[in-house]
């Protein structure tokens, strides 16, 4: 895909062409940004899981070790997360981005703006949640 020159105030909007090229490179930056915020923050998780410092108090020891296991539990979404990021910006370039995966309807800028990782327009989204709802209290 060429490099197509995005304003920095740039907004896609229900007025244009859904999934233009603007409105793809605003959705590739918006996830390639996200990418590189997790990773650095990712970084700074393993700086602090490095750090062995030895706590002489038991209390102090135990509140180390479920800060970390709080951080692995985080770190953990991330990298699932960074997953869906990177399955997404493979659909902005096969073409499919932006699109339900149920239904090929379009999910709608402002779903896509709130949530760039979306595969499903927010009907089949709500569908899917309610089927998961019935299914989890039986």
């Amino acid at each position: 895909m060429g490099a197509v020159d995005l304003p920095p105030d740039y907004r896609p909007s229900e007025d244009e062409p859904f999934m233009n090229e603007r409105q793809r490179a605003y959705f590739r930056k918006k996830l390639l940004d996200w990418r590189d915020e997790i990773l650095r923050e990712s970084r700074e998780t393993l700086d602090f899981l490095q750090d062995s410092t030895q706590h002489p108090d038991i209390t102090d020891r135990a509140s180390h070790e479920s800060d970390r296991g709080i951080e692995l539990r985080a770190r953990d979404r991330q990298r699932k997360l960074i997953a869906k990021i990177d399955a997404a910006i493979v659909r902005i370039d096969d073409g499919s981005y932006g699109y339900c995966e149920e239904t090929g309807e379009p999910i709608g800028v402002k779903r896509l703006d709130a949530r760039p990782v979306a595969t499903l327009s927010l009907e089949a989204q709500e569908r899917h949640e309610r089927r998961e709802r019935i299914y989890r209290d039986d």
